[in-house]
């Protein structure tokens, strides 16, 4: 079983992102970013196209302009994710035929990130909008826009989260921090896999 998880990999090198990927996937979370202020990211990208193609949907974060768009997907990524709402990464996206998360913190940036053609929104940093504040913009988003929170969610808050209308979370720190190994990440991964489970039984 797959979930609305996104794992973000920041710092990862090339030579370790494929072992850290499997722990991720073996513990259920099949949606990896590498953010391309890491080491080669695009590298890491690559390596994990290659790979998991089929099994895992792939790509960056932290992806500003269209020609980064470009990049990831020469390198296989499939995936977008950004800080800002910029309209023009999110139509690059679209027209590689690429998935668009833009990152949003008030209504205008997500109707804006919307009528761009992004496919779900990445509330970002979550810890400022808070779960009230998730709640006061999902009475204005159209039906079954997808939120992601990102920053400031985790374990101990995801019921608060999905009671307030988040369809998924990116983690990033809380997953995987520079050096980390594949059994620390694969600890963490389970552990975060059964707190969004049980947050879903009782949401």
């Amino acid at each position: 079983m797959s979930r609305n998880i996104v794992a973000i990999l920041r710092g990862v090198t090339p030579a370790e992102a494929v072992a850290v990927a499997e722990a991720l996937i073996s513990a259920g979370i099949s949606r990896i970013e590498v953010p391309l202020n890491s080491p080669d990211p695009l590298d890491s990208v690559a390596r994990l196209a290659d790979r998991f193609e089929g099994v895992a949907l792939i790509g960056a974060g932290t992806v500003l302009d269209p020609e980064e768009v470009r990049r990831v997907h020469a390198a296989g990524g499939r995936l977008v994710v950004s800080p800002d709402t910029n309209p023009e990464v999110i139509r690059a996206t679209k027209a590689a035929g690429m998935v668009s998360y833009p990152g949003v913190m008030t209504p205008t940036e997500a109707f804006a990130a919307l009528r761009a053609g992004a496919d779900g929104l990445k509330l970002f940093p979550a810890a400022l909008v808070g779960p009230d504040g998730l709640k006061a913009l999902r009475a204005v988003l159209p039906p079954g826009t997808e939120v992601l929170a990102v920053g400031g969610a985790g374990p101990d808050t995801f019921a608060r989260w999905i009671e307030a209308g988040a369809d998924g979370f990116g983690i990033g720190s809380a997953l995987y921090a520079p050096g980390d190994s594949p059994d620390s990440v694969s600890a963490r991964a389970s552990e975060i896999v059964t707190a969004y489970d049980r947050a879903l039984k009782r949401a």
